[in-house]
């Protein structure tokens, strides 16, 4: 009898002992999932920062969005929920919104740069390229800033145009298009070239009555204004 109740208390033994431990573990798990700590204050650091404090408690982090600040730099923490020093309990999630920077900004000094530039720097300062208008004028480069609105300096609201004047160097000469008709092709192409108009193309067709080589057909025709940078096309007898 006894060689047979040995082996059944040792049985019950063990069983008894693995149930006691699966107790433990349960038991242990339903104690941390319920233990509360104290949610440390998040406002003013940065999002990684945040993160680092809330592990340090067990505790996650989520982004609610954003909001403009006048207090606060751009993506440092403005709000935080549940408030600084609440109780929670661990594993749950602190949810934060972050600063937008500031909703005014300050406008750039934008004068005598190229309009790369000063797009770029628009862009920087969280502005937005506004109506832009060219002149001519001898005092800038072609393609500098010449004037913006706003001015340097002054505060406008984040997101809002700044206008922009830009140089087209200096005003280019017009001339009055002499009458060609007639001439001789080789002398006027020579003289056009000598000085800086620009010959586009010449097309040779036949003209009775005219000898070869003579100006039969021009365009830009006669009296027309023309600058330098216009192109002359000549019909020239064969």
């Amino acid at each position: 009898m006894s060689k047979i109740f040995l082996p059944r208390a040792a049985v019950y033994g063990l069983a008894f002992l693995i149930l006691f431990f699966l107790t433990a573990i349960i038991f242990s798990q339903v104690i941390l999932k319920g233990e509360a700590v104290n949610v440390p204050d998040l406002t003013g650091r940065t999002v990684a920062e945040a993160k680092e404090e809330l592990k340090k408690k067990d505790l996650l982090l989520a982004q609610g969005g954003t909001e403009f600040s006048d207090t606060a730099a751009r993506g440092l923490i403005l709000l935080q929920d549940p408030a600084p020093h609440s109780r929670l309990r661990v594993t749950k999630v602190v949810q934060v919104v972050t600063s937008a920077g500031s909703r005014r900004v300050t406008v750039p000094d934008v004068e005598n740069k190229s309009l790369e530039t000063a797009l770029q720097l628009l862009k920087e300062a969280g502005l937005a390229r506004g109506k832009l208008t060219q002149i001519h004028t001898i005092r800038y480069p072609a393609g500098r800033v010449i004037a913006q609105e706003p001015s340097p300096g002054e505060a406008a609201e984040r997101g809002s145009p700044v206008g922009l004047m830009l140089s087209q160097g200096g005003s280019e000469a017009r001339y009055l298009m002499p009458d060609l008709i007639g001439l001789r092709a080789e002398r006027v192409i020579a003289r056009l070239k000598s000085l800086d108009f620009k010959v586009a193309d010449i097309h040779y067709v036949y003209y009775p009555g005219q000898p070869s080589g003579v100006i039969v057909g021009q365009f830009p025709r006669s009296g027309f204004r023309v600058q330098k940078r216009n192109l002359i096309t000549l019909e020239v007898s064969r």
